[in-house]
């Protein structure tokens, strides 16, 4: 395995809850596969103890920016290209605050 290959996947599933509790009648479920050279498991251990953040919202916000970065990394993509400084200034700022 290479340096630049992903060494995880991951199955990332998205189901609606529904408010009346009701089986759900539509889609009921978003899913597909992510690989990633980041260890998510780890990284939501690191983050645990991070305060103003519900578990949940640890764990979204943990996930929403391995994605991200996944996804500002794709060569000749300038779209999410321009995201990567913002990116990056917004993990530096949780590093420093942790």
């Amino acid at each position: 395995m290479t340096m630049n290959t992903p060494q995880h996947r991951y199955r990332i599933t998205v189901t609606p809850i529904e408010a009346d509790g009701l089986p759900c009648q539509r889609r009921c479920a978003i899913e597909f596969e992510h690989r990633d050279r980041t260890d998510w498991m780890r990284l939501l251990e690191s983050i645990q103890r991070r305060p103003g953040l519900s578990g949940d919202e640890r764990s979204a916000l943990a996930v929403a920016l391995r994605l991200l970065d996944t996804l500002s990394h794709r060569e000749g993509d300038e779209l999410f290209a321009a995201l990567r400084p913002h990116l990056d200034a917004f993990v530096r700022g949780l590093h420093a605050q942790h």
